[in-house]
């Protein structure tokens, strides 16, 4: 590979002149793109991400709602009218007679397909009026999208409407289109004060680093290309179908990429300056310096990119869309970083430097003193540092203990809206579920009107817990074989107590379906708070396996970057124990200091998503440096060599990430700020506690087993004596041998794995032998030929017998586990006994 690159560096940054034609490029590029590409905002869409998967029984009931009661496809628009004062239960009759027909005549909005009020249909008067007759709600059906600008406008005419029809009565337009249009309003809102403040915040930090103005508007010239070609091809993209942009998702690409951005350029112009310190050639220096970060940089760029497409195994909309985007941006800015920023930097020549001059900007290289006392303190106490370190992160994760989540739209806007308004109304003087009510569908194989189903179903559903009225008329399809009951739960419909009732709910109508004689009848539950419940179901399964997905990828990662099966093992723990401590203090600041009712249905997914695929950036970058430094040093000064020079990039890095995701905190939506607040928080932590005390002093307890199957003498450079006399020299048969012994230990530990997961899916009833078999053949096979392995590079190690044999107990981990395993299966019946039909042998090495 370092040929292949060395030779593409001098083609891209041989001299000025292909400098300039690679800055050409990318401007020439971000141009052409911008001028097809449809903007950004007219290609989100905001919809999807707030729904659950499209085959939940919400959703199903949702399309049969559709399907079968024509015009139910509206989304409607709640006004609520409450009079003021003597009087007030005339004067809101008054106002709502005034405001339907003023949204039944011609200038009605073209949206509003009809009004249901008391002045329109007197018979809903017992849903339409409190009981104190003061209130009253006017329903007003509206067609469209929630996400297009033209019925953002329709509902803006609505509120004007009816405030000018209202006279003294209190009024606020809310409902499913009042909420979907503050939402967008809401987000719209604070998209160009968070980029002004994250240009500005970046350019302060930049400008205090490296002290030089060109310097600092570098980083952010590549940023703003980068951002450009992602956001013109993401549009494009999207504009075809094949990927979806929510203006959440949008955020988060602005602040993601300025972090990003930012980190690689202080890695890549940090080792430019080192370089220049032994090769006054500016062309070799930046060709020196990329070269010698391109590993480290294309591993945190794809441990970002993989975890973001990992998000892909979601099956709810929200965490499934958002990943694919991300990608393209932070792929896009990796290729800018390597190309686009280093080629500038030639053409600005010895302006770059100024005023300070070449010479300061490359003696700052050699690393500030703070990073050297650190390293001492870590090289003189590292178990008391390793101590408090981690006693530090479980104290701070004990603020998991009132974890809590929530799922209110409403409640997550950090700003006054007139949904909200109108919400809190309607719950004061109607109860808290009459703004979102439920319903209940039952399609069976003939026409219910004819059988007691109906009747059986809505008494059921009235004494039900939970419940706190049930319309007394269920609506039925054209052929009267589906019914759909409204019901209206005692609870707030975004609240854990409602979305825990949907399920009890679906059971309690298909009882009394069954009970009344209809055995094959389809019972669903449809409504907000039902599909509220089906996205929670769906994002604890998708949490659960993004969480497996991102651990195995960053240590996949890590494994080929460090050529080490134990470095990735302590690396992901300090993750785990970052995101764990992170959560819990985000969990205390906006819970208990802020009086947040719960954190974000999607943070915790997209906290433990970032923070583990940003986190494992600064493991790697000092790392990489690590090994590099072994090649000269022992590892106790190969460690401290690596903290001490990667220290103030790595730190610089890291408070400018944390900045930029700071800057979501001044976003009106409890979800970013909170995301905003546990990135920083995370980020800072990781920068300054765990990389620069935890992770080494962890190296340094471990010596030269810290990169272990690798040993140290293996990495040194030939001038450098490999080993103490008297102790064998490995030849570069012997690294082949370590080497091929590393890669039969991954496939050994890889088949044991999917053995398992074999093993596991067999015992359910759906699935074949087949897969298990296969497992067990691979899982045999490497077995044989680890252990054999084993025996060949202890002897041509001459390594002594204990280490051999506990080599040889490793190996023989993964058959007893499957003997252990096969043994719960017996027990827990998952896999009948020997005798019987079908049994699985009992013996792994027979499967």
């Amino acid at each position: 590979m370092q040929p292949t690159l060395s030779r593409a560096l001098r083609c891209l940054l041989g001299s000025k002149k292909r400098a300039a034609a690679v800055v050409a490029f990318w401007v020439l590029m971000a141009g052409l793109l911008a001028g097809v590409a449809p903007t950004l905002e007219s290609v989100e869409d905001n919809a999807s991400a707030n729904l659950p998967p499209a085959a939940s029984d919400s959703m199903k009931a949702r399309d049969l709602i559709r399907a079968e009661l024509p015009g139910q496809d509206a989304i409607p628009a709640i006004v609520v009218v409450r009079g003021e004062g003597d009087g007030a239960g005339a004067q809101a009759e008054e106002a709502v007679a005034r405001i339907s027909s003023a949204l039944s005549g011609d200038a009605r909005p073209e949206q509003v397909t009809g009004v249901i009020s008391t002045a329109t249909t007197p018979r809903a008067a017992a849903e339409l009026v409190s009981e104190d007759r003061d209130t009253q709600l006017v329903i007003v059906p509206m067609t469209g999208s929630a996400s297009d600008e033209s019925f953002q406008d329709a509902v803006g005419e609505v509120r004007a409407l009816a405030a000018d029809r209202a006279g003294p009565a209190e009024v606020a337009v809310t409902g499913p289109a009042g909420i979907a249009t503050d939402t967008v309003k809401v987000f719209s809102s604070g998209d160009k004060v968070m980029l002004l403040a994250t240009i500005l915040l970046v350019l302060f930090i930049l400008l205090a680093i490296y002290r030089s103005p060109l310097m600092a508007l570098v980083p952010l010239l590549a940023v703003g290309v980068a951002m450009r070609v992602a956001e013109t091809t993401g549009a494009l993209l999207a504009e075809a179908g094949l990927i979806t942009v929510s203006s959440q998702t949008a955020s988060i690409m602005t602040v993601l990429l300025f972090g990003v951005g930012t980190d690689y350029a202080l890695i890549i112009t940090a080792r430019y300056r080192e370089a220049l310190l032994d090769e006054p050639d500016r062309p070799r220096a930046m060709r020196v310096a990329v070269r010698r970060t391109a590993e480290s940089v294309l591993a945190s760029a794809s441990t970002i990119v993989l975890a973001m497409f990992a998000l892909l195994a979601a099956v709810s909309p929200a965490l499934r869309g958002f990943g694919p985007y991300l990608a393209l941006g932070v792929a896009v800015m990796a290729l800018v970083a390597f190309t686009f920023l280093p080629a500038l930097i030639l053409l600005l020549g010895n302006g770059v430097f100024w005023p300070g001059g070449v010479d300061k900007a490359a003696a700052r290289s050699r690393g500030a003193g703070v990073w050297h006392r650190v390293a001492a303190l870590v090289a003189r106490a590292p178990v008391r540092v390793a101590s408090v370190v981690i006693a530090l992160l479980v104290a701070m994760s004990a603020g998991l203990l009132g974890y809590q989540e929530s799922f209110n739209t409403l409640s997550g806007f950090r700003t006054a809206t007139e949904s909200e308004r109108g919400q809190r109304l309607v719950q004061e003087e109607f109860g808290p579920g009459e703004s979102a009510p439920s319903t209940v569908v039952v399609r069976a194989g003939e026409d219910l009107r004819t059988t007691t189903v109906p009747a059986d179903v809505t008494a059921a559903l009235a004494g039900a817990d939970d419940v706190s009225r049930v319309d007394e008329r269920p609506r039925f399809s054209e052929d009267g074989r589906t019914a759909f009951h409204e019901v209206v739960l005692d609870h707030d419909p975004y609240s854990s107590e409602a979305l825990d009732a949907v399920g009890p709910l679906a059971k309690t109508a298909r009882a009394a379906t069954e009970a009344a004689g209809v055995q094959d009848a389809t019972v669903l539950v449809g409504g907000e708070t039902a599909q509220t419940a089906d996205i929670r179901s769906a994002l604890d399964r998708d949490t659960l396996i993004i969480v497996i997905l991102v651990l195995v990828i960053v240590t996949a990662v890590l494994v080929l970057l460090l050529r080490s099966l134990l470095a990735p093992l302590y690396l992901v723990a300090t993750l785990i124990l970052s995101f764990l401590a992170t959560l819990g203090a985000t969990t205390f600041f906006t819970l208990t200091v802020l009086g947040d009712e719960g954190l974000g249905n999607r943070v915790t997914a997209y906290i433990f998503v970032f923070l583990v695929a940003l986190g494992v950036d600064y493991n790697i970058f000092i790392m990489s440096r690590f090994k590099q430094e072994l090649r000269t040093s022992p590892p106790a000064q190969a460690i401290g060599a690596a903290l001490t020079r990667t220290g103030g990039v790595v730190s610089s890095a890291g408070l400018i990430l944390a900045a930029t995701f700071a800057v979501l905190m001044t976003q009106p939506i409890r979800e970013l700020f909170q995301f905003g607040f546990a990135m920083a928080f995370g980020i800072l932590l990781d920068t300054f506690v765990i990389r620069p005390l935890l992770v080494p002093a962890l190296v340094r307890l471990l010596g030269d087993h810290a990169l272990w199957p690798t040993r140290p003498a293996a990495l040194r450079e030939p001038s450098v004596p490999m080993r103490p006399a008297g102790r064998a020299v490995p030849d570069a048969a012997s690294g082949r041998l370590l080497r091929a012994f590393t890669w039969i230990a991954v496939t050994e530990a890889c088949t044991w794995a999917g053995l398992l997961i074999g093993m596991y899916f067999k015992y359910v009833p759906e699935t074949t032998e087949l897969g298990v078999r296969v497992f067990g053949a691979l899982h045999g096979a490497a077995f044989v030929v680890y252990v054999l392995l084993t025996l060949l590079v202890a002897l041509r190690l001459k390594w002594r017998l204990g280490r051999t044999t506990l080599l040889a107990l490793l190996a023989a981990v993964p058959p007893f586990a499957t003997v252990a395993f096969e043994i719960w299966a017996r027990r827990t019946g998952r896999l009948p006994g020997p005798g019987a039909v079908g049994a699985a042998p009992d013996s792994p090495d027979m499967v």
